[in-house]
């Protein structure tokens, strides 16, 4: 127990010497730690551990406690110690992770001191089932999966235009209102499972770091690329990706012209393409085909705004300011433009739900919902001024 006392001054040290990094050691003792606003979450183990798990807790950690504190902090943690170690008592046992699902841990750990007492003599049945992220006897009158598919694009741009590094990070997110503990098997356009069975019409991705919900069967999708699952009740991260692949970005040069090289059926909404300026411009004038530009002279940028902006369109804006005085460009640096944007209906890898099958032992219909959108990740452009 004393251990920890070990750790600040460790940290301390690290950090004067420049050596800080995600694992410090005392000894025998190995420290795995995440800091989250002024909180330290810390692992200790003295043995050669899984550090992907441990870290994979912390991080659950932090999202249990924000799910029953709203921001997790020192004065939170403090106002709310009796519920973090009956948190902690459920969440670990033994140095193993038990119950991680907010949702199932609310059913039975609150924040009133009598409903905690009363709930000790009585554990619900998800804790102990196989299936430990579902309560049983759920009933919905109407039965629907809502299904998005979200993906965010990354892109640097060189100056003169060639994309020097792209990706999408992608995920896909359940809404889901089923009765009883349906099995869900969702099929996607992957290009490993087309393989598989031979099939290769049709557009098809290769997908990157996978990352599942516990829900997933893993041994199934490992065989043969089925993702087969008894879902969580209501919103839930199914999985994540990433795909690596050629983005073709909006082309802007610097009097701001911007294209949408996307198809014509898509439109991309609340477009907004940042332009750093010198910080002693001034007198700013603004000319715009469409949009509103304003100058926002805290930030050294000006900010041009978009409601809609439909594929295959181009608009203008020019820009005037005055500058004073001359500033040394080496020591001001020249930041790049960005550009945030969010396309409905639309995915940049081409990424498709070819089917969600629902299977129940009452045998009812269900209704399948799917969506499909697209929003700017870091996506940057840089420029020669």
């Amino acid at each position: 127990m004393a251990e920890i006392d070990h750790f600040m001054p460790l940290l301390m040290q690290h950090e004067e010497e420049g050596l800080l990094c995600p694992v410090l050691s005392h000894g025998s003792v190995h420290f795995m730690w995440i800091k989250h606003s002024n909180l330290y979450l810390v692992a200790t183990t003295n043995k050669n551990s899984n550090a992907s798990l441990v870290y994979s807790f912390l991080y659950k950690l932090v999202e249990v406690f924000t799910e029953y504190f709203k921001e997790l902090e020192e004065e939170s943690i403090q106002d709310n110690f009796v519920v973090v170690y009956e948190l902690l008592d459920e969440l670990m046992d033994f140095g193993f992770p038990q119950t991680t699902d907010s949702k199932i841990l609310q059913e039975y750990i609150t924040q009133e001191g009598a409903k905690l007492e009363v709930a000790k003599s009585k554990v619900p049945t998800t804790v102990t089932n196989a299936v430990s992220w579902r309560s049983e006897g759920i009933k919905y009158k109407k039965n629907e999966v809502f299904i998005d598919v979200i993906e965010s694009i990354n892109v640097l741009v060189n100056a003169n235009g060639s994309v020097m590094s792209s990706d999408i990070v992608g995920s896909i997110k359940l809404k889901t209102m089923l009765s009883g503990m349906p099995e869900l098997r969702l099929g996607l356009n992957d290009r490993v499972l087309f393989a598989l069975t031979g099939r290769d019409k049709g557009k098809t991705v290769t997908m990157e770091d996978v990352k599942f919900h516990q829900c997933v069967r893993l041994s199934r999708f490992e065989s043969d690329r089925t993702i087969s699952f008894i879902p969580p009740d209501g919103e839930s991260e199914l999985m994540s990706y990433r795909i690596n692949t050629h983005v073709i970005s909006c082309h802007i040069v610097l009097h701001f012209q911007a294209k949408g090289q996307f198809k014509k059926q898509s439109v991309a909404n609340n477009v907004e393409v940042r332009v750093p300026v010198p910080s002693d411009a001034d007198s700013p004038k603004f000319k715009t085909s469409t949009g509103n530009a304003k100058y926002v002279p805290e930030k050294n940028m000006v900010v041009w705004t978009i409601k809609s902006f439909p594929g295959g369109k181009e608009f203008l804006m020019r820009a005037h300011f005055g500058l004073p005085s001359v500033e040394n460009d080496e020591l001001e640096g020249k930041p790049p433009i960005t550009v945030k944007f969010e396309i409905p209906y639309f995915t940049v890898s081409g990424i498709q739900v070819r089917y969600m099958k629902i299977i129940e032992k009452s045998g009812y219909q269900a209704l399948p919902w799917v969506r499909y959108i697209t929003q700017s990740g870091d996506y940057q452009l840089r420029t020669n001024v």
